[in-house]
């Protein structure tokens, strides 16, 4: 373990271009296990106070405070992190360190999936950690603006940073094109905000090869709908929002979240809502490895409002899912489903 001490100022925290921000992976097998989640932002807050949840697998914390009370630099904190991780839960985690969120975040996401460990990005090796990356890896930057970006020949990070501000402005517009400029540069002051997790629920459907198929999708975008649906309804829960969350081939993620017309737990609802996210990215030729759906701000049922109708196919569709729902009840969760949706979907 690296007990050595860094670099800090007059009251003991580190500089503010000193690595202090901690994006901790805890890996996609927490998704399985929110309990455990909550148990490892515990583990951070024990650390810092200043932690931000990144649910479902991930959270930032931003450490300049604790480095005195630790005798510690952040990377010595990170590898504490790690080893209180592993002992008291069982979870390997990846640790990136840096002096911004992107940075730390890009740190911990460079290796391997599931792979535990510490990665330092100093500001002196930031252009060079990023320089041959590909615009596409650079977080912020989705599949639509990394095709735009490479239709210019600016396929890099280092491109992007080298390329004109101007030039990138008339590309991607004035305050996008600012931005990923920015962000190429390695210059991120979002600061890390101590959040409370939001409740949430989610499934994921990991398909066994690159998915192109934009039909394929949209069964297994049915069918997380009709799993998270089906498990807000048992539990009397109603969702506020839905986000889909789209892995490509290349290990890079789209997230897109949208606020609901009225909370909800009705199937055809966040179906239709989800179909509306996907077909809003114009994923015609991406490379699609997983789809998630993740419902967003859930709360009883009973303390929700729901807006009237007099529309009878409406009314029909709800009288329909909750017989199904008696019947998934009495008989297994896949004794009823929605015609071309599949089987129950990979957590």
């Amino acid at each position: 373990m690296n007990g050595r001490t860094g670099r800090t100022g007059p009251d003991g925290a580190a500089p503010e271009h000193e690595p202090h921000v901690l994006y901790v992976h805890f890996g996609a097998r927490v998704r399985e296990h929110p309990e455990r989640y909550e148990a490892l932002l515990a583990l951070l807050t024990d650390i810092t106070p200043v932690v931000q949840p990144q649910p479902p697998e991930a959270a930032l914390a931003d450490v300049r405070g604790a480095l005195r009370y630790f005798g510690r630099d952040a990377v010595g904190l990170a590898q504490l992190v790690r080893l209180r991780a592993l002992a008291l839960h069982g979870t390997d985690c990846a640790v990136g360190v840096a002096a911004s969120p992107l940075l730390a975040r890009m740190a911990a996401t460079a290796g391997p999936p599931e792979s535990g460990r510490v990665r330092e990005v100093r500001p002196e090796e930031a252009a060079g950690f990023l320089d041959r990356r590909p615009v596409a890896a650079l977080h912020g930057v989705g599949p639509a603006t990394a095709r735009t970006l490479c239709s210019y020949g600016l396929d890099s990070v280092g491109r992007v940073a080298a390329a004109p501000p101007a030039t990138l402005q008339r590309i991607l517009g004035a305050v996008p094109g600012r931005r990923v400029h920015e962000w190429a540069r390695g210059i991120d002051p979002t600061p890390v905000t101590p959040t409370a997790p939001a409740r949430s629920a989610g499934a994921e459907h990991r398909f066994g090869h690159d998915e192109l198929d934009a039909g394929q999708r949209r069964r297994a975008l049915l069918t997380l709908a009709d799993e998270l649906g089906f498990r807000m309804r048992t539990e009397r829960q109603v969702a506020r929002g839905l986000s889909l969350t789209v892995r490509y081939a290349d290990r890079s993620a789209t997230t897109r979240t949208r606020r609901l017309a009225e909370p909800t737990a009705h199937t055809p609802t966040l179906a239709a809502t989800a179909y509306a996210l996907h077909d809003a990215l114009g994923l015609q030729r991406a490379r699609v490895r997983g789809l998630a759906l993740r419902v967003e701000e859930l709360t009883a049922a009973e303390l929700a409002t729901h807006q009237l109708s007099f529309e009878a196919r409406d009314e029909k569709a709800r009288r329909a899912e909750a017989a199904a729902d008696r019947a998934r009840h009495r008989f297994g969760a896949d004794a009823a489903r929605p015609a071309g949706g599949w089987g129950r979907a990979a957590a």
